[in-house]
């Protein structure tokens, strides 16, 4: 079987299965979304042990980054002088700068990845009602975007490297 039909096959067949296990059994445990995201980006990153560990770290540590701001944006009081959104607007400029600078760690050096789970962090609470509360981002809870998210990142990855083994062995 040639390659491009062996990978449409083994991400066609994971995909369902990550969908089944997203909509079914793990329902709430992680989002498709996100976990799609991070597969894809596994596979940008060249699909191999370093895209598998850097996916997942510089994952994390977006979500991380996120969650610190959101943290921060919970804390502007919404008669914040010249506003919320400005505030809003610094609290993730700020952070972004930080998680960007920390390329500076080679362990933290694949910023696309950072972004993906800055951005998929920010994805979800701004999108999902009642997430960007203070209560909700400092609980051990699923509905905590730091947990969910981050379990999204590292189910995803997991998936693009099963799927990058699966097409292996179907073109053989």
């Amino acid at each position: 079987m040639n390659n491009l039909t062996a990978l449409s096959i083994s991400i066609a067949g994971l995909a369902g299965l990550a969908t089944f296990l997203a909509v079914g059994p793990l329902s709430g445990i992680f989002l498709i979304w996100a976990a799609t995201i991070a597969w894809a980006a596994y596979f940008f990153l060249g699909a191999n042990q370093e895209a598998l560990k850097n996916t997942i770290v510089c994952g994390i540590f977006g979500v991380f980054m996120a969650w610190l701001a959101a943290i921060q944006i919970t804390n502007i009081p919404s008669t914040a002088i010249l506003g919320f959104p400005f505030w809003a607007a610094v609290t993730v400029t700020f952070s972004v700068v930080v998680m960007c600078l920390a390329a500076n760690i080679p362990a933290l050096a694949t910023i696309p990845a950072s972004v993906l789970g800055y951005s998929s962090t920010f994805a979800y609470l701004l999108q999902t009602p009642g997430k960007l509360t203070k209560e909700i981002l400092l609980s051990a809870s699923l509905d905590n975007a730091l947990i969910v998210i981050s379990i999204s990142i590292v189910v995803g990855t997991y998936f693009g490297q099963w799927s990058g083994q699966l097409t292996a062995k179907l073109t053989k």
